[in-house]
């Protein structure tokens, strides 16, 4: 973490602290009950704990109990917080609260939810970065494909601008996961969820002619179930997925302030929206949980409308 903003936060601590057992052994059981019932990715699992520590380690220097913490107090705490941390941070630190007070009423170990009344920030309004369906082409046309390297980069492109993955999701698919003939792919994403999503047919093309062509190139007669490979025939990581998107998109004249990771899982996004798909089946391919995070994409499709009827309408 950052020495800096260590020093300017003041619900962090820069000596060493070390929880007290009875606090260490509650936030152990709790985590341990979201992996045992709700299969919660690790990193999501990661964050409460850090957040709760966090809380935890706060209360301790205070005299104060944290699992019987009232809502003055935890908004005392959020005063603090909320100096040195954005909004989503926020949200996320009020997730976590939530969560474990919930399994503490649950359990029987406090008669009430101190959060019960606590009311999330305001987010300001997301604009995610994406692409134009012409800037979209050009990506999916810069990848060399005479080359092992190239084919493979072509089908990636394809499969993320025919499916809306995200990166991670990308480079974790197994072969077992590609239904070659049907034409879907079962994705693993976040929470451990599987979902279904169709590949369409320019995209299922590519992936039969990278696994036929440059996948055993790759391979070089090493075993390896990931479906796309670095030029070692191993797993590829996200960042290098990533840092592969950018070079081709740079390189057909797309501005790197216009990329993110997921980039094209917002053109995929919009792009459907815009060809008037319902934003609940836009949902479902996302693998989404709330639809109100869909509902960002809404905001895109609105603005391009205008633009177009201001464009081309006589009475605009």
């Amino acid at each position: 973490m950052d020495r800096a903003r260590t020093r300017r936060d003041p619900t962090l601590n820069e000596a060493a602290e070390r929880l007290a057992p009875a606090l260490e052994a509650s936030l152990d059981a709790f985590v341990q009950t979201l992996w045992l019932e709700e299969g919660l990715a690790p990193a999501t699992l990661a964050a409460y704990r850090s957040d709760l520590t966090r809380f935890f380690l706060w209360a301790q220097r205070a005299g104060l109990d944290p699992r019987a913490a009232q809502g003055a107090e935890l908004l005392s705490y959020l005063a603090d917080f909320s100096r040195h941390n954005k909004a989503t941070s926020q949200r996320r630190l009020l997730a976590s609260w939530r969560r474990y007070y919930r399994w503490l009423l649950r359990e029987g170990l406090i008669t009430r939810d101190p959060t019960a009344t606590l009311q999330p920030p305001l987010l300001p309004p997301r604009r995610p970065k994406t692409l134009t369906e012409t800037d979209v082409e050009r990506l999916l046309a810069a990848p060399d494909v005479t080359t092992p390297l190239g084919l493979r980069d072509k089908a990636m492109l394809e499969v993320l601008y025919a499916t809306g993955l995200r990166v991670s999701e990308l480079v974790g698919l197994q072969t077992h996961q590609i239904e070659r003939n049907e034409g879907w792919l079962r994705v693993l994403g976040k929470g451990s969820k599987e979902r279904l999503v169709p590949l369409g047919e320019e995209a299922a093309s590519w992936i039969e002619r990278y696994w036929q062509e440059s996948r055993p190139v790759l391979l070089n007669g090493k075993r390896e179930e990931t479906l796309f490979l670095n030029r070692r025939g191993e797993a590829m990581t996200r960042q290098r997925c990533w840092q592969i998107i950018k070079e081709h998109a740079i390189r057909c004249g797309i501005a790197p302030d216009r990329l993110s990771p997921h980039t094209l899982r917002h053109a995929f996004a919009t792009h459907l929206l815009d060809h008037g798909a319902d934003l609940r089946a836009v949902q479902l391919l996302l693998g989404h949980a709330d639809i109100s995070t869909t509902q960002i994409y809404t905001h895109i499709a609105r603005a391009r409308l205008e633009a177009l009827y201001r464009r081309h309408h006589p009475r605009a």
